[in-house]
């Protein structure tokens, strides 16, 4: 790499970290349940290949939740750091896997590459995503550094890169379900590559690289797959409720989906204010035209090279739209919540290089045709920085201080685990969870909401000090003339009205977004 795309690419993954780690304290506010239970098992059951609770999730997350809680200590900025520097090495790996990928344009390669991974670093997609407790962030991550090497080991014809790029796939398989998807990616890689290979005269070669690769995935994913292989109901387990198999017309279904998720780039994204600004265009509108270019201009180059068969351009295009495409599946196969920005994160590395394709073919064609490289160079300058602020300003100030994003992350609750916290220890703690959710086995049959409460008071090793109770279980409160707060997690007038009949001396105060029954105070 020359000096001058190092400094580039040194100054992209600075932006990269400064969207990804500025006020990661305060931004998104609160503690979404899902990302709480990720820190409550970090905690109490650390180094297992798949949790089962909350419709199971795949244990590498938490375990690095886990690891962060050993550096940095218990809290919600520990969680979501995992995700930050994920997020962070991601803009990497996609320069590197774009560079590698696109060798095949030479010089232009590593422009491409540039342009790939800033769009990247200013993602409000992928930026959200990386300062989220969400196991998804690892598949992109898990994606780009894997078949970076896979393609690059078939240049170098290199034995580490296979082995490389076998423990980054066979690590995939602890990131996220939609993964398991990618393994549809690599009969397009792998086939075009052994006809490459037996033209040559060394398809023996392709044979042993390709077993590298296929054993070093086995050996590192064999732990998982033994899991599922015990326990078949946790492979399917979220996927099957809400599959288009489980509408009522599937056919249709899919083609909603279909049509939903093809849309989202350009014209209507994810409704859900925790994934996205909601409904809004996945992609900023000037990038969702340089994506659109990407695919056309990809998919000109593989008719091409079919003509005039150049094998070489052949696989770069056709691994590139059949990743996406392949991609997409985890959320077209799916009817609720659709268009769904979580399920496809894995189309987040090729649509961001689709755009750096779009991006330089514009400005190759204005270079072309202009005498005026200066301004040219200057007007790119000044596109790239309006990009840089206009995901800045929606990501910090439209969606971080929307009303809308503090309901949906649950501060409510951060706000109540943070209030319990702040009683000294000789108060007797109730928290009523009179709100709905899977239940998970501590305690036993509470719902998933309160996990948030609990991970909170688990930052000040508070939460054995509160009991959670469900409202049928009210008869278990015991006053016994100590100091007492009941605080239910969502307001109930009928719940406060039984307080005061079984608790008369006590009385409703309001804190910051909830209600507490005090007694004895």
């Amino acid at each position: 790499m020359d000096k001058k795309a190092l400094i580039l690419l040194i100054f992209i993954l600075f932006i990269a970290a400064f969207f990804r780690l500025w006020q990661l304290d305060k931004i998104p506010p609160g503690l979404y349940p899902d990302e709480a239970i990720h820190g409550n098992e970090a905690i109490s059951n650390p180094g297992k290949v798949f949790y089962p609770e909350n419709n199971g999730r795949e244990g590498l997350f938490i375990n690095l939740i886990s690891l962060s809680f050993s550096i940095f200590g218990i809290s919600i900025w520990s969680i979501r750091i995992v995700s930050a520097i994920i997020g962070i090495l991601t803009v990497l790996g996609l320069y590197l896997l774009t560079k590698e990928l696109l060798n095949y344009y030479e010089n232009s390669s590593r422009s491409i590459a540039l342009l790939a991974s800033f769009f990247l670093a200013v993602s409000f997609w992928h930026v959200n995503f990386s300062r989220l407790g969400f196991r998804a962030i690892l598949l992109p991550f898990i994606l780009v550094f894997s078949f970076y090497f896979l393609f690059r080991g078939f240049r170098r014809k290199r034995i580490s890169d296979f082995i490389t790029s076998g423990i980054f796939f066979g690590l995939g398989f602890y990131t996220y379900i939609s993964f398991r998807f990618a393994i549809l990616i690599l009969p397009a890689i792998l086939i075009p590559f052994w006809f490459i290979y037996k033209r040559k005269g060394v398809q023996k070669k392709f044979i042993l690289y390709t077993l590298y690769f296929i054993l070093v995935t086995f050996i590192v994913a064999l732990p998982i797959g033994i899991y599922f292989f015990k326990n078949p109901r946790d492979f399917i387990g979220r996927a099957t409720p809400i599959s288009i198999f489980a509408a009522d017309n599937p056919i249709k279904a899919f083609f909603v989906s279909l049509l939903s998720h093809f849309s989202m780039f350009n014209f209507y994204g994810d409704p859900n204010w925790r994934h996205n600004f909601a409904g809004s265009p996945q992609l900023f509108w000037l990038l969702g035209i340089l994506f659109l270019i990407g695919i056309i201009l990809s998919i000109k180059e593989l008719i091409s090279s079919l003509k005039n068969k150049n094998y070489s351009l052949f696989i770069i295009h056709y691994s590139l739209l059949y990743w996406f495409f392949i991609m997409l599946l985890p959320g077209i196969l799916t009817f609720e919540g659709i268009p769904h920005s979580l399920r496809v994160v894995g189309t987040i590395p090729v649509v961001h290089i689709f755009m750096g394709l779009g991006g330089w073919k514009i400005y190759q064609f204005f270079k072309q045709n202009s005498k005026r490289k200066k301004l040219l160079l200057l007007t790119v300058i000044f596109f790239l920085i309006a990009v840089g602020f206009s995901e800045f300003d929606k990501y910090f100030f439209d969606w971080g201080k929307n009303p809308e994003v503090k309901g949906t992350f649950t501060k409510r609750f951060v706000n109540i685990g943070y209030f319990l916290n702040s009683l000294p220890e000789d108060i007797q703690k109730y928290v009523i969870v009179n709100e709905s959710g899977v239940p998970v086995p501590w305690p036993d049959g509470i719902p998933m909401p309160a996990q948030t409460i609990m991970f909170v008071q688990e930052t000040e090793n508070r939460k054995q000090e509160t009991t959670y109770l469900l409202p049928e279980n009210l008869d278990q409160i015991k006053i016994n003339n100590g100091k007492t707060v009941i605080l239910p997690m969502r307001y109930d007038q009928n719940l406060f009205n039984e307080f005061s009949q079984r608790f008369p001396e006590g009385e409703t105060k309001e804190k910051e977004g909830f209600f507490v029954y005090k007694i004895n105070f």
